[in-house]
């Protein structure tokens, strides 16, 4: 008689637990939302997080907290995402392709396939290739014409791996030899180019397209597949000659155990401020088409970057750190 009560004890606690998960998605959110930012304040990723918790507060009804969780390429933020209760209350705006490929930089990997989900989509971004704009070359092939004589004295400046990525495939496709020099930041590389130190760049589209616009440095070719929206102006590396098709992409992210209702709340307020005309406006002057996807849209794509860059890592003969 006891073991079947205590049986029946627990069966009524377990329904009453699989009756109150849905009321709790239901009511999310109750409480501030903060999105976690693995950049420093005034960055461009900074202002990118702090458009869309902007935007987000008014459709969640509740205060978006900003948290900065700069260093150690990224891993500072995704530990803290992945530590997080998966409450819906912890968001990591960040790049998806940069967290998708975060184990292949590290001694000790993160898990990120299993501790990671993505609840939506944000947008798409190439990175570009860069010269001086007082240099005379106006094409990829013009460039590559006029280092070749260079061998291994030619240079190219990166700041982070998806430029030394990007490189990688332009050097395999033309056979220079050119040697990169990395920078902390693509501002810090700057002056190198404008003085000749370094012959050309490959940098992210918000800091490529600003000294476009400033008239220091020329867009030579991006890495994405097609033109982009944003830039239609910009030829792509591969009608160039130089076959790559990689973008970046941005997305809301959170820890995988988070409850289904909460993540599809979060895909719904993503989704209303990405497809607005004014986030359009902001992502192309940054760069960027908007992209829209499902939940499970978004996951795909993320486990397919993941193995992607596994390539890419192999093929760029990038060293893990730590």
């Amino acid at each position: 008689m006891a073991m079947r009560i205590s049986k029946c004890v627990g069966l009524a606690g377990l329904a009453l637990v699989l009756a109150i998960v849905p009321v709790r998605a239901q009511d999310y959110p109750a409480q501030d939302i903060h999105f976690i930012c693995a950049f420093p304040p005034g960055s461009g990723a900074d202002i990118l997080v702090r458009y869309f918790a902007e935007k987000v507060r008014p459709l969640a009804g509740r205060n978006v907290i900003v948290e900065n969780k700069p260093g150690a390429g990224g891993r500072i933020a995704t530990e803290s995402v992945i530590r997080a209760k998966p409450d819906g209350y912890t968001i990591f705006v960040n790049a998806g392709h940069g967290v998708a490929s975060t184990q292949y930089f590290f001694k000790q990997p993160i898990d990120v396939v299993n501790t990671i989900r993505v609840a939506a989509t944000i947008n798409r971004q190439p990175f570009m290739m860069l010269v001086d704009a007082k240099k005379p070359y106006k094409t990829v092939a013009e460039l590559t014409a006029a280092l070749m004589p260079k061998g291994d004295k030619a240079t190219f400046a990166t700041s982070v791996t998806f430029g030394t990525v990007m490189g990688a495939l332009y050097k395999q496709t033309t056979g220079l030899n050119a040697v990169e020099v990395n920078y902390k930041t693509a501002a810090d590389s700057l002056n190198d180019v404008l003085s000749g130190t370094v012959d050309f760049a490959f940098q992210d589209p918000v800091y490529s397209l600003a000294q476009q616009r400033e008239g220091r440095l020329r867009i030579l070719g991006i890495s994405s597949g097609a033109r982009m929206m944003a830039s239609p102006d910009l030829p792509t590396m591969t009608e160039q000659g130089i076959p790559m098709d990689i973008s970046g992409w941005w997305a809301a992210m959170v820890p995988a155990a988070t409850p289904q209702p909460i993540v599809d709340k979060i895909n719904q307020w993503f989704v209303q401020v990405v497809s607005s005309p004014e986030t359009k406006t902001f992502l192309n002057k940054n760069g960027g088409d908007p992209f829209v996807s499902t939940p499970e849209e978004a996951q795909a794509l993320f486990l397919k970057t993941n193995k992607d860059w596994e390539g890419y890592v192999r093929l760029a003969k990038i060293v893990p750190q730590g």
